[in-house]
């Protein structure tokens, strides 16, 4: 089998619980650390699908990088390479694929609820989660519209687009599921202002600052268990 490319754009935008989830399927991974400046491969076709990360810029920033991913993106799905993408990844795969991405209303930061569809679609996704409430972690202030052929998952109350299917084997997931007990620290670290001006302005989509390190242990191993079940439907498209 090929490995699985990762793509990690920022030392915050780590792939956290993806890559144990994927060496539990069997999966080798290929770890391209594009912050590091690491070159983004030409060939898609050295892989058995291709995962990218999150990230603090946005899609149409002018990071050479950024293109040519959305160039890879586009080389992978024509060769029915499987893809997946978490918040900034997301986007990219949403833009390269026929969608579009803007700015959100608001930001969207911290613990929120998705609600998982209940379609043939997301029980094939979800398992057992799907048609269900499940908790997840967001930090993002952009937003995609997912190519037409895109098939809803999950929404959320304060930004519906969270989660889709894109020709039966590409995942879109807005939120961050990967997250790890260090990696939400990390970001309350490092971008913790964010949050603590969004809840002074009273925005509703944003967590209590005093809540967002509280039981990390419990939240994210739940995060875990629900990524297991994605990437475990994920993978079976892999080469």
């Amino acid at each position: 089998m090929k490995p699985i490319a990762v793509f990690q754009h920022t030392e915050v935008g780590a792939p956290g619980a993806v890559v144990p989830i994927l060496k539990e399927q069997g999966r080798r991974v290929h770890l391209v650390r594009i912050f590091e400046g690491e070159p983004v491969p030409l060939k898609a076709t050295d892989f058995g699908g291709l995962i990218f990360m999150g990230g603090y810029m946005g899609v149409h920033d002018d990071f050479p990088w950024i293109a040519q991913e959305l160039s890879l993106i586009r080389n992978a799905a024509a060769r029915g390479i499987p893809l997946a993408g978490h918040c900034l990844g997301s986007q990219m795969l949403a833009l390269a694929l026929g969608g579009s991405v803007a700015r959100h209303t608001a930001p969207e930061i911290g613990w929120q609820a998705l609600q998982t569809e209940d379609s043939q679609v997301a029980r094939n996704w979800w398992g057992e989660f799907a048609g269900n409430e499940v908790q997840t972690f967001q930090w993002h202030a952009d937003t995609f519209q997912p190519p037409p052929r895109a098939v809803l998952i999950a929404k959320s109350l304060h930004c519906p687009n969270q989660a889709f299917i894109l020709d039966g084997r590409h995942l879109l997931l807005q939120s961050h599921l990967e997250m790890t007990p260090d990696l939400v620290e990390l970001s309350m670290e490092r971008n913790g202002h964010q949050l603590i001006r969004q809840h002074a302005l009273g925005n509703p989509a944003i967590s209590n600052p005093d809540d967002l390190t509280r039981d990390l242990q419990a939240r994210t191993a739940q995060m875990r268990l629900i990524l297991t079940r994605l990437y475990t439907r994920w993978v079976q498209g892999c080469g």
